[in-house]
């Protein structure tokens, strides 16, 4: 958790106001996993703080994500198209992509 914290700090994901009368708040709540080895000791324990979705209307927002997620397979394959052609890869951080997405409107989420 204190690294999940301190990479948001660092990127300055948000910025702490007073939450307007005309909007809503969006819920945070911590998702915890633990990542086993194939001989099945613990490799690592993940904490990751993410946004409630009950509050998307079906019709209005009910597609949207708040983050967008690459799979493992899909960054082989995006890789593997680079070697093939010989394209550069200046840059490949898929641990904090979803902090340069740009957003059409203001969110307010809670204070973790």
């Amino acid at each position: 958790m204190d690294e999940e914290i301190k990479a948001l700090e660092k990127h300055k994901t948000w910025e702490l106001v007073d939450l307007p009368d005309n909007k809503e708040v969006v819920g945070l709540k911590w998702v915890y996993k633990t990542k086993y080895r194939s001989i099945g000791s613990i490799q690592k324990y993940k904490a990751r703080l993410v946004a409630k979705g009950y509050m998307q209307r079906e019709g209005i927002n009910f597609e949207e994500t708040f983050a967008h997620v690459a799979r493992f397979d899909t960054i082989r394959t995006v890789l593997a198209l680079a070697a093939h052609n010989k394209w550069y890869v200046y840059q490949f951080d898929v641990k904090f992509a979803f902090w340069n997405g740009v957003l059409d409107e203001e969110v307010y989420v809670q204070q973790p």
